[in-house]
């Protein structure tokens, strides 16, 4: 069932929310709630935050044990500070393929508020200060323009919290469609897979090649293709590795997008190549 995002700096009540959310769902719906937070984890937040490995990995054993939750019964809250819009994004491509509602509980407060909140917590479950700015620093703050931060309940820290349209926001919403990249897309032609593998490849050789001699501004003419690739865009230190790359991005993008007619496969990677390296 439906799944509560919360955002917000660090403590800035989204925990509080979070228990508040829990008991009027459980006692007004009858359904099983769960909060997925760090705490689970005994992750030490100063030792995490100061560590971008540590930090990548506790967000995805936040995203797998959510993932783990979601069934078509229980209504899942993710208590975390979920504040990278990429990693919201991440978690609505994962209701979108459970088929599931979901909605972005945003708790609004001053850097002032939370440094304040932050020193009235007992010391061992407290940021340090430089841990504290540098999240605030980071923080992407939700846009309800964008389809994985909407619906959006912006909560201040007087507010109450807005039940039934949070309750509504879940239970009478369609669940979005499904990513199309997790439905079956029929091939084109029987030697698609083969053009698209062999032109690709094709034109990154000419790439590579024609760095060697090209310099900035160069327009690189590719066999095959009426468009140009642009030393303008192209980054001329660009390494086979990056190229490759993103080789593998088009090839999985146009796999699930083919085209009848394998003529146009190098003039769509060369417009590829000039938005992706801009």
């Amino acid at each position: 069932m439906p799944l509560i995002v919360m955002c917000g700096y660090p403590c800035s009540g989204k925990t509080r929310r979070a228990e508040e959310l829990k008991e009027y769902f459980e006692q007004n719906s009858g359904r099983k709630v769960h909060v997925v937070g760090e705490g689970a984890l005994d992750a030490e937040k100063n030792i995490v935050y100061a560590d971008s490995q540590q930090e990548k990995n506790v967000r995805a054993a936040l995203k797998a044990e959510v993932e783990r939750k979601v069934n078509k019964d229980d209504i899942v809250i993710l208590d975390s500070l979920n504040y990278i819009k990429g990693y919201r994004y991440e978690l609505f491509c994962l209701i979108k393929h459970a088929q599931t509602p979901h909605c972005l509980v945003y708790c609004l407060t001053s850097d002032d508020i939370s440094t304040l909140w932050n020193t009235e917590r007992d010391s061992s479950e407290q940021y340090t200060q430089d841990i504290f700015d540098a999240l605030v620093l980071r923080f992407e703050a939700p846009d309800s323009r964008n389809r994985w931060d909407s619906p959006l309940f912006t909560i201040l820290k007087d507010d109450n919290l807005p039940y039934e349209a949070i309750s509504d926001a879940l239970f009478k919403r369609k669940a979005p469609p499904p990513n199309q990249s997790t439905q079956s897309q029929p091939l084109s032609s029987t030697n698609f897979l083969y053009e698209l593998d062999k032109i690709t490849q094709e034109v990154l050789m000419v790439i590579f090649n024609a760095q060697k001699t090209s310099v900035p501004g160069d327009l690189l003419t590719v066999p095959g293709a009426t468009e140009k690739i642009s030393f303008l865009h192209i980054n001329m230190s660009i390494n086979m590795a990056e190229l490759r790359k993103l080789r593998r991005q088009f090839i999985s993008y146009t796999k699930m997008h083919p085209t009848e007619i394998t003529g146009q496969i190098s003039n769509m990677f060369v417009q590829y190549l000039n938005k992706s390296l801009h």
